[in-house]
């Protein structure tokens, strides 16, 4: 997983609510196991329209989406936060999220924002001609004119995505922690070394 600190660019002002994992990534999908190409069925529905953000030339390949309230609700496919990750997209801002899509898309490295709906209109008006940014470290979004709206993230989440820590990550890197772990364990219970778990 990639360190994420700060996300800047244009963000596709999609604002839609409700929005479940099957509109954003249909279930004809799911038969992969591979993440990469999942971006091809990103909002494929959607995409079916020819004048659809996703794919104008003005948002296409932006790194943010802002979204309507109750984003990710439905199935818990992680294939969503896959999908989204490769169509380009690492920050999603909305008021609010569907948990287990708010979890899948921290483990892959994707940051969920909540902020108050009046801060997502005015971000939907920026977001429409100018570029945002989202600033993790300091916890706040801005915009060019001077609009500032920070948001919380829970401190654990925070300190894995500025890191680019996942499960194997964090594992990783109590590695010195587990070697003498075990390396106490085979002093103390040889009987476990030999793979029996019975003591010689």
């Amino acid at each position: 997983m990639e360190p994420l600190r700060e996300v800047q660019g244009r963000a596709i002002p999609f604002g839609r609510k409700n929005i479940d994992t099957d509109v954003i990534i249909p279930a004809k999908w799911l038969k992969t196991i591979t993440r990469e190409g999942m971006g091809r069925g990103a909002f494929e529905t959607l995409r079916e329209d020819p004048d659809n953000l996703f794919d104008s030339a003005e948002f296409k390949g932006s790194p943010i989406l802002i979204a309507g309230d109750n984003f990710g609700c439905g199935s818990s496919r992680e294939h969503a936060a896959w999908a989204l990750l490769d169509l380009g997209i690492t920050a999603v801002i909305a008021p609010s999220f569907s948990d287990i899509f708010s979890g899948n898309a921290f483990k892959n490295g994707i940051l969920t924002v909540v902020l108050p709906q009046e801060a997502v209109d005015r971000l939907m008006e920026v977001a429409r001609t100018d570029p945002i940014t989202v600033d993790l470290e300091h916890q706040v979004v801005t915009t060019p004119f001077q609009d500032r709206f920070p948001f919380e993230i829970d401190p654990f989440r925070k300190d894995c995505l500025l890191g680019g820590l996942d499960e194997v990550g964090l594992t990783l890197a109590r590695g010195d922690a587990i070697a003498a772990y075990e390396n106490r364990n085979r002093g103390e219970l040889p009987w476990l070394a030999n793979g029996t778990g019975v003591a010689a």
